[in-house]
This record gives structure tokens, C-alpha cells and sequence, in this order.
């Protein structure tokens, strides 16, 4: 023990070349654990903005197909107010009527647009998928518009001063069969004088005759439904099949 104190006591100036190297060790520790700190903090932060991005895009994503959803449900509800109103489709008979072009193009966009929407809407988070699906709607609404625009410009000008008279007669009596303040037997002879006056002009689509049959109090007979002719026939809610 004594020659350690004498050692000290013969080399006291080491003490002052070692105290630099220890404290340099020090700083280095110091500023490699500052360092790692740092490292650590970064990796947390890169790790949560991936995160956060991720669950960003997830949104993105559910609000896309919502609003396609939205889109292709409106258009489908503003066709149906034509396909279920026997009244609306006397005035614009063109939206049921298969021989216009324009008419055609947009049942052929709408069974796009149902094929390409599948019956389990998770599938739809597959972009490619939905960007089929979102096209499809697209042109559905599109094909709707045009349609639309050209069957409220024209109205029944296609038909002759005669013809227009029966439908204008026709739409009064089709309000009255739907009127639920006349009687049951003022709605059913109604009715069937209405679909008289049609005969050999138009036919209304059978959805909306069928939803009108359903509200008229009482079961009417199968010849009244529906009327037809040479001219009617051609009248339809539905595309050909080749369409």
C-alpha cells in the first residue's frame, strides 16, 4: 500500500493527461447516449406518422366508396321516379321509351354500374376494383342526365295533337286512381278508363303500373293492367336483352 501512495506521490502530474482522456470518455458516452435517445425518438415519430398515415388513407378510402355509393343509389332513385310514376312517365315518355337511343345507353350504363357493385362492400377496398365500380357509376350518371335533359325538352312533342290528348286525358285519370280520397270504385274505373286512352300510344313500365295496382284499393283483373299496341309495344323500362 505504501508503494501505491509513493507512486502517486513520484507521477501526481498523470493525474492531469488522464482526467482529459477520462472525460473524454465521458463526453463520448454522453453524446452516444444522446445519440441513441435521439435514434429512438425518430423511429417512435417515423413509426407513428406511418401509422397515422395509414389510418389516413383507410379513410380516404371507406369515403370514397361511400360517396360512389351515394352517387350510384341517387341516380338509381331519380330513374325510379320515373319507373314507378305512371303519371311522370306520361310526361316524359321518353325515359321509358327503348327506341331512343339515349334511353338505351343509360339502362346499359345502370346494369354496369349494379354488376360492378358486389353484395359485400369490403370487396370495394380493392382499388382497381373500385375504380371500375366509380367509373361505372360515373357513366350511369352521365347517360341519366342526357337522358333527361332530352326526354324534359321534348316532353310528348313526338306525339301527334290526337295522341297528346289521350295522354293528357290519361294523366288525369291516373291521378285519380291514385288519389286515396276517391272511392274504391271511382279509382278502379279510373284506371281502366286510363289505360283505355293508352292503348296503341304508350305502355308504362310494369313497375309503375304494378306500384299503382297496389295502392288502388281492391284487386283489379289482369286484362286491365298494362295497356299496349303496335305503337306501345315498343315502350319499355327495360333494355333488350341485346342492348
Amino acid at each position: 500500500m505504501d508503494g501505491f501512495w509513493d507512486f502517486l506521490g513520484s507521477y501526481w502530474w498523470l493525474v492531469f493527461p488522464l482526467s482529459g482522456v477520462v472525460g473524454g470518455w465521458v463526453r463520448g458516452a454522453q453524446v452516444w447516449d444522446e445519440r441513441r435517445r435521439r435514434d429512438k425518438l425518430e423511429m417512435y415519430r417515423l413509426k407513428h406518422a406511418h401509422a397515422q398515415e395509414a389510418q389516413a388513407e383507410e379513410q380516404a378510402l371507406t369515403s370514397e366508396i361511400e360517396r360512389t355509393l351515394a352517387a350510384h343509389d341517387d341516380t338509381q332513385r331519380r330513374w325510379l321516379e320515373y319507373e314507378l310514376d305512371a303519371v311522370k312517365t306520361l310526361e316524359y315518355p321518353l325515359m321509358s321509351d327503348m327506341r331512343e337511343q339515349v334511353t338505351v345507353d343509360f339502362h346499359r350504363a345502370r346494369r354496369e354500374a349494379e354488376d360492378l357493385r358486389p353484395d359485400d362492400l369490403d370487396l370495394l377496398r380493392d382499388p382497381r376494383r373500385l375504380d371500375r365500380y366509380r367509373d361505372a357509376v360515373r357513366e350511369m350518371q352521365v347517360r341519366f342526365d342526357v337522358a333527361e335533359r332530352e326526354a324534359r325538352r321534348r316532353r310528348a312533342s313526338d306525339f301527334s295533337p290526337a295522341e297528346r290528348q289521350a295522354l293528357d286525358r290519361a294523366k288525369k285519370l291516373l291521378a285519380l286512381a291514385d288519389d286515396e280520397g276517391a272511392t274504391q270504385a271511382e279509382r278502379q274505373s279510373a284506371y281502366r278508363r286510363a289505360t283505355k286512352e293508352l292503348e296503341g300510344i304508350i305502355a308504362l313500365p310494369d313497375a309503375a303500373t304494378d306500384a299503382l295496382e297496389q295502392r288502388i284499393a281492391g284487386q283489379l283483373g289482369r286484362g286491365a293492367g298494362g295497356a299496349g299496341g303496335d305503337r306501345g309495344d315498343s315502350h319499355s323500362g327495360e333494355a333488350p336483352a341485346g342492348a
